[in-house]
């Protein structure tokens, strides 16, 4: 798969700062106290939030794109930290920042019974690993105002997810499947145990694709 060249890098800000405006402030009433009690943002920047339609690899942003990406996560997070401090009770906010799939780098929140599933969202080894701080002075500052915690990008998936012979359109394409992923099974990840509520236990297989750093102040 070929990768795909950038262009237009000025039309690339002129939509981070579009995408920055449209996420400084968060509507508490609408998605923490009424519909759901969780909230996100991605990096929502066109070619990076698309899906690619020509068979081609999109590239992680970098240098100066990259720069403004990471100030306009930050700006985020300083804005919604003012309005959740307003609630008066407990919440989590976090900017998720991840290495080498940055273009993935998003703001969480989330209150009430949520809390405690984003504090154990990623898998966290015992050895640390520093984060590279970006050179510009200014981020430098910034970034190390916030405490980081490191962890580790994944691609779960699940025992449950294979479904049944039923399920699929033909024995064969049930065969391939289960080919394919007994294949995947001989490549290093690791595996967990999941209960529902209800008793039944589940198998959790784990993909490693990168680093990711949990920053908070």
């Amino acid at each position: 798969m070929r990768q795909k060249k950038i262009r237009g890098h000025k039309r690339r800000h002129n939509h981070i700062e579009k995408w920055r405006l449209d996420n400084i402030s968060l509507d508490i009433n609408r998605y923490l106290l009424h519909e759901r009690d969780t909230y996100h943002t991605k990096i929502m920047v066109p070619p990076w939030s698309g899906i690619s339609i020509t068979n081609s690899i999109t590239p992680e942003p970098k240098g100066k794109t990259k720069r403004l990406m990471l100030c306009g996560l930050l700006d985020i997070y300083e804005h919604w930290k003012i309005q959740l401090d307003m609630l008066g009770q407990a919440y989590y906010l976090r900017i998720w920042l991840f290495e080498p799939r940055f273009s993935q780098s998003q703001v969480v929140c989330a209150t009430g019974n949520s809390i405690d599933f984003y504090e154990n969202s990623f898998y966290k080894p015992n050895t640390n690993k520093p984060m590279r701080l970006m050179s510009s002075a200014n981020l430098h500052t910034k970034l190390s105002e916030f405490t980081w915690e490191y962890g580790i990008d994944e691609h779960h998936f699940a025992s449950n997810e294979l479904g049944e012979p039923e399920s699929y359109r033909s024995q064969h394409d049930y065969d391939e499947t289960y080919k394919w992923f007994n294949r995947l099974l001989k490549t290093p990840h690791r595996t967990d145990t999941y209960t529902y509520p209800h008793g039944e236990t589940i198998d959790i297989y784990s993909w490693n694709r990168g680093d990711v750093w949990i920053g908070k102040r």
